[in-house]
């Protein structure tokens, strides 16, 4: 089971490109029919075919880190299950972002579909950094100790070049924005990566939600601008 959930996280970017395409369909098919919130649909559908996970990540995260305490708070704190104050606001900020960037890419359906397929990839990409050796599981059970430490340190910088290079065809006329847009979804994922395990003791799977969403709004965000 280890090994397989290991392995998964290691191709985690090959299935977010795919969900990336049918999300860039979503967008496109419900801008073709003038249907109100495309870039919102959107959001709700890749929310909607990872069953929440990763949005429940970040809002348990955003929790877990806003609170005062030792990291033994912070993990009972999102472990509770609540949505706090701190949750509500990376959510509306995430998601609000990526619906509005994807709105804004709509209006090119070949960079839309380009663009979500690359966010969704780069998206996945940081977890191999959150679970990279090193890195041990903040607490025992869950997701977070299946895969904690289980991928060597070379794995996620590796798909984060390899998705730069394909980024430079993204946005016509503009090759630095692709690459771009992954390098500072990469950065922000490093960081977060840092700041949790200095704050958790560790990862958890909540952690590599977190990772995911904060990689897809800064990398939509960017190809957007």
């Amino acid at each position: 089971m280890d090994r397989a959930a290991a392995g998964a996280l290691r191709w985690a970017p090959v299935v977010g490109a795919l969900l990336g395409v049918a999300a860039g369909g979503v967008l496109i098919g419900c801008t073709a029919l003038g249907v109100p919130a495309a870039g919102l649909l959107a959001v709700g559908f890749l929310a909607l075919v990872t069953r929440g996970m990763h949005v429940d990540g970040l809002a348990d995260t955003a929790d877990g880190l806003g609170c005062y305490g030792p990291p033994a708070r912070a993990l009972a704190v999102m472990r509770e299950g609540g949505v706090g104050a701190f949750a509500v606001v990376a959510l509306v900020v995430a998601l609000g972002t990526q619906a509005a960037a994807l709105a804004a890419l709509s209006a090119h359906p070949a960079v839309a579909v380009a663009a979500t397929t690359l966010a969704a990839a780069t998206g996945r990409a940081g977890f191999a950094w959150c679970a990279r050796r090193g890195v041990p599981a903040a607490r025992p059970g869950g997701l977070g100790a299946t895969v904690a430490g289980s991928q060597p340190s070379w794995v996620a910088p590796l798909w984060w070049a390899t998705l730069a290079v394909a980024g430079i065809a993204v946005v016509p006329g503009r090759p630095w924005q692709g690459p771009l847009a992954v390098a500072v979804a990469a950065a922000l994922v490093i960081a977060l990566s840092a700041h949790t395990h200095r704050r958790f003791g560790g990862m958890t799977g909540d952690v590599l939600g977190a990772a995911n969403e904060v990689a897809v709004t800064a990398a939509l965000a960017v190809l957007a601008a």
